[in-house]
C-alpha cells in the first residue's frame, strides 16, 4: 500500500484478487454450477469499498484465495478448506514479497445456483461474512508491514465479525481446546498488546528490513536480525505460537535466502535465534551454518 509512501492521483478499490476453486471431490452433476462463485468472489471483493483510502492501481492489494471444495448436500450446503495468500511490492524493485499465507480448514455455507452475494454489515451470513473476515485480515496484515500497528482499526472490524457470527453458532467460529489455529485465537494474538512486539517485529521486517535493501543490503540485514531477536523474545513471553508459526510458514525460506548473503558472524547469530524460535523449518536455515 504505497500510499504510505507517496500520494495518490487517482481512486481504484483496494484488493486485487484472483479466485481458484476446486471442485473435483464434488461428484454429482448438480454441483457443476459451483464453479460459478469464482467471479462473484472476485467481485464482491474487488468491486467493494473496504476503506476510505484511495488507492492507484499500481496500489491494489494482491491476493489469492483456493477454494478446495469436500462435501456438499442436496440443500446446497458446501464445506470448503481455503488458503489465501496476500502480497505487496518491496520498495524500489519490481519484487513482491508474499506478506502472509493463511489457511482454514472449516467453511461451510449455503449457495443454490445463482444467488446473489451481498455485504450486510449487521446481519451474518456464512458465506459473506467469511469473505469479510478475510478481508478485513488481509488489510489488517497489509497495512501492518507498511505503518507501525497501522492494521489494527481492521482486526477490530475483524472481531466484529466474529462477535457477529457467534450470535447465530456459526461452525467455525467458536475458540477450539483441541484446535488453537483457529480465527478466534488468530484475532484475538492479533489484538491483544502482549503481542505488540511481534506486530512491531512484522512492520520492521517490511519496511526496515526488505524495503530499504536496495539502498543498503548489510542494514537491511542487522535489522532483520533485530527482528529475529524481537520475534524470539515476544514468543518466550507469550502463550500461543499461532501467529509466530503463520509468521514462519510464510517466511522461512524468504528469511534463509536473506541470510545467505551475509557474514559469517551474522549468518551464525540468525541460525541460532531462529533453531530456538522456528523450529519447524530447520531445513530451511541449514546453510546459515556454513
Amino acid at each position: 500500500m504505497f500510499g504510505l509512501l507517496f500520494s495518490k492521483t487517482s481512486s481504484a478499490q483496494e484488493f486485487d484478487c484472483v479466485v481458484t476453486i476446486n471442485d473435483d471431490q464434488l461428484e454429482a452433476v448438480s454441483f457443476e454450477y459451483i464453479n460459478e462463485l469464482k467471479p462473484r468472489i472476485e467481485e464482491y471483493i474487488n468491486d467493494f469499498r473496504w476503506t476510505e483510502t484511495d488507492y492507484q492501481e499500481e496500489e491494489r492489494i494482491k491476493c489469492q484465495i483456493q477454494i478446495i471444495f469436500e462435501d456438499a448436500n442436496t440443500t446446497f450446503d458446501f464445506s470448503a478448506r481455503t488458503i489465501i495468500s496476500l502480497r505487496r511490492p518491496i520498495y524500489n524493485t519490481t519484487n513482491e514479497t508474499t506478506t502472509i499465507i493463511l489457511s482454514d480448514d472449516l467453511w461451510q455455507f449455503n449457495y443454490p445456483q445463482g444467488r446473489t452475494l451481498i455485504h450486510d454489515d449487521l446481519q451474518f451470513d456464512a458465506l459473506t461474512g467469511f469473505l469479510d473476515f478475510y478481508a478485513f485480515l488481509m488489510l489488517g496484515y497489509d497495512y501492518d508491514s507498511f505503518s507501525l500497528l497501522g492494521g489494527t482499526p481492521f482486526f477490530e472490524n475483524a472481531q466484529r465479525v466474529i462477535d457477529l457470527a457467534q450470535t447465530t453458532g456459526a461452525l467455525g467460529w467458536t475458540r477450539t481446546t483441541n484446535n488453537r489455529r483457529n480465527k478466534v485465537t488468530m484475532v484475538d494474538d492479533l489484538l491483544n498488546t502482549g503481542y505488540e512486539p511481534f506486530r512491531t517485529a512484522y512492520y520492521e521486517y517490511h519496511r526496515l528490513g526488505l524495503d530499504m535493501f536496495t539502498e543498503n543490503e548489510d542494514l537491511a540485514r542487522e535489522n532483520i536480525l533485530t527482528v529475529l531477536r524481537t520475534l524470539r523474545d515476544n514468543k518466550r513471553r507469550v502463550t500461543s505460537n499461532f501467529l509466530f508459526d503463520v509468521f514462519f510458514d510464510t517466511k522461512s525460506r524468504e528469511i534463509a535466502g536473506i541470510f545467505e548473503g551475509g557474514s559469517t558472524e551474522v549468518k551464525l547469530e540468525a541460525y541460532n535465534i531462529l533453531a530456538e524460535t522456528d523450529q519447524g523449518h530447520l531445513s530451511d536455515y541449514s546453510g546459515l551454518q556454513n
